[in-house]
């Protein structure tokens, strides 16, 4: 895939990790960017290539006028998110129902529009930022890692069915990145550029995943051991930070 040629659609651009997505294809030349968020006031790109719109992955309206409104999209960036820290059986389960509708429906709800536009333009490109967190969870990570858990294998489910009509379908996964979203983190951070760069660089060679950092390549390696001993590994790990 020559990223140069495409033209992007990048999910909750305004901060963190979607909007290096934003300058990192814009760096690497796109004429064209979508850039959506809940509010398009929080977009501030000074760039005539960027173009402002709309999409809340609560919204189902929103989604849909988004993809009327970008039919020309051959590259879907699905990076928005939230993290409420709510705990599974003593804390909201508002909370925790929209993390799952936000991760999981939300982001789903985009793919299912957005594919017949990839269709119609040769299959084009789905790109998921999912986390290390899809494979393990913590204490105040739980709803948080139900949710990207699902997220993850509903990628490798798309990626199944829409492979007939050559849509390439990569999940991203990484540890903490130094965004607004681990603010609370005082462990090791990754600096957010790290993942555009790396996403694209995995695109443009054809991979349909990409492991950002060493954390996360510690944890996908420990999932075929003994989980207990996985788990007392990251409590020694966490308790030191």
């Amino acid at each position: 895939m020559d990223i140069s040629t495409q033209v992007p659609l990048v999910t909750g651009a305004n901060r963190g990790i979607g909007r290096q997505f934003v300058l990192e294809l814009l760096e690497r030349g796109v004429s064209k960017v979508y850039a959506t968020a809940r509010r398009t006031e929080t977009l501030d790109f000074d760039d005539a290539r960027v173009v402002p719109l709309r999409l809340d992955l609560l919204d189902s309206d929103s989604i849909e006028a988004a993809a009327a409104s970008a039919g020309d999209v051959t590259l879907l960036v699905n990076n928005a998110g939230i993290a409420t820290g709510a705990p599974l059986v003593t804390g909201d389960l508002v909370e925790a129902r929209r993390e799952m509708d936000t991760h999981f429906w939300g982001t789903l709800g985009v793919i299912r529009e957005f594919a017949p536009v990839l269709a119609a333009h040769d299959g084009g490109a789905i790109v998921n930022i999912l986390s290390a967190l899809s494979w393990f969870s913590t204490p105040t990570s739980a709803a948080y890692s139900a949710a990207k858990a699902a997220e993850w294998n509903m990628t490798n489910g798309v990626r199944l069915e829409l492979a007939a009509q050559g849509t390439v379908v990569q999940g991203v996964l990484l540890g903490a990145a130094d965004t607004d979203i681990a603010a609370d983190y005082d462990g090791p951070k990754i600096d957010p550029r790290q993942v555009p760069r790396l996403s694209l660089d995995g695109l443009a060679a054809g991979s349909i995943e990409v492991i950002v950092d060493e954390w996360t390549a510690m944890v996908k390696a420990s999932l075929a051991g003994d989980p207990a001993a996985f788990y007392a590994k990251v409590a020694e790990l966490l308790g030191a930070h």
